[in-house]
């Protein structure tokens, strides 16, 4: 076996079950970005309103927005498919999942921003008189 085709088979070889290439690393980062932005996000959500609402509700759009954005980012650049060591797969999960926590994230800043409104303690800390 020459060393050309011993390069091309190399080349043309998916990546391994178990191989961990850049586009598998980012879209993994992207999904637990997306996991940790739902779960706040849900927390948020379950919770009365409050300043830790409005925080937590925060976190989770920006997480749940980070993680969708880098998910999108390693589909747009996957050149192959399922299988081939792009994190395509991952990348596809860590987009739906960041879109459900901006999703909860934005239901539960609404929700804490109705919660202030109705009872009269807004920005400024002053209650009705």
């Amino acid at each position: 076996m020459s060393v050309r085709s011993a390069l091309i088979s190399v080349l043309l070889d998916p990546a391994g079950a178990y191989a961990m290439s850049a586009g598998r690393l980012w879209s993994l980062v992207a999904a637990l970005l997306g996991l940790a932005g739902a779960v706040v996000g849900g927390l948020a959500l379950a919770r009365a309103g409050g300043r830790s609402v409005r925080r937590s509700a925060v976190v989770a759009l920006v997480t749940g927005s980070a993680g969708a954005v880098i998910g999108g980012l390693v589909v747009a650049a996957a050149e192959g498919g399922p299988g081939t060591g792009y994190g395509i797969v991952g990348g596809y999960v860590a987009l739906v999942v960041g879109l459900i926590a901006t999703a909860l994230g934005g239901l539960a800043l609404a929700r804490s921003r109705r919660t202030a409104a109705t009872s009269g303690t807004g920005r400024g800390g002053a209650g009705r008189a």
